[in-house]
């Protein structure tokens, strides 16, 4: 039973170091993905890849290659469109719990995420904003006492992190999100509900117009 705890682990860390490397840009749409070459690389066997592969193919985020194999999916711009309107309604619903369910939490635990949120936005690093945005929501989803709305959001973070990833490398100066993340914590933190509930779907919204205009704008040049 031990030998069965471990392998999820494994299979979860490959998972995120594909999409990290896919979310910075260094395995672009159309690129080949060889399960042995990443085996060797990682110094792992190949069943872990494997696994790791089936579940990014199962989201999307990589498609059959010409001939054999795989490779990296191509955004597809209406997909992300109607990724975000769900999130929008997934994410209300996890604010407004938030504020309902868990103030004081929010309220003492919020502001160092909004820090350390700030902090990668400085560092500009691709890799520290996407993991210190993932941290903040995933900090809320906890906060609602809903345990179906993370697991909810799983496969919509999964593409989320490629579509910002894809954002960010395209902006000479990243989009700071942190003002909307500080007025969202308040809302949460103050128990107003409805009023958090509103402002998360707009800040999802927001994004989702923001980065599909910046996508649009790369592939008409």
């Amino acid at each position: 039973m031990k030998a069965l705890h471990a392998a999820p682990s494994l299979v979860e860390q490959v998972h995120q170091s594909i999409l990290a490397d896919i979310a910075a840009g260094h395995l672009r749409p159309g690129v080949r993905i060889i399960q042995e070459q990443l085996a060797q690389q990682l110094g792992i066997s190949r069943q872990p890849v494997q696994h790791a592969l089936t579940l990014l193919r199962k989201e999307g985020v990589l498609s059959d290659a010409p001939g054999r194999g795989l490779q990296v999916a191509p955004l597809d711009l209406d997909h992300v469109r109607q990724m975000y309107d769900v999130r929008a309604v997934i994410e209300g619903l996890a604010f407004r719990k938030a504020a309902e369910n868990s103030a004081a939490q929010a309220a003492a635990r919020g502001p160092a995420l909004i820090r350390a949120g700030r902090k990668a936005v400085a560092s500009g690093s691709f890799h520290h904003m996407i993991s210190a945005d993932m941290a903040f929501h995933d900090f809320i989803y906890a906060l609602s006492g809903n345990p179906l709305v993370a697991p909810s959001m799983q496969t919509h973070w999964t593409q989320t992190q490629r579509v910002m990833g894809e954002v960010l490398m395209r902006d000479d100066k990243p989009r700071d999100i942190w003002d909307q993340h500080e007025a969202l914590l308040a809302a949460v933190a103050s128990g107003d509900g409805e009023g958090a509930e509103r402002l998360a779907r707009q800040h999802i919204l927001d994004a989702a117009d923001f980065m599909i205009e910046r996508m649009q704008v790369e592939r008409a040049a």
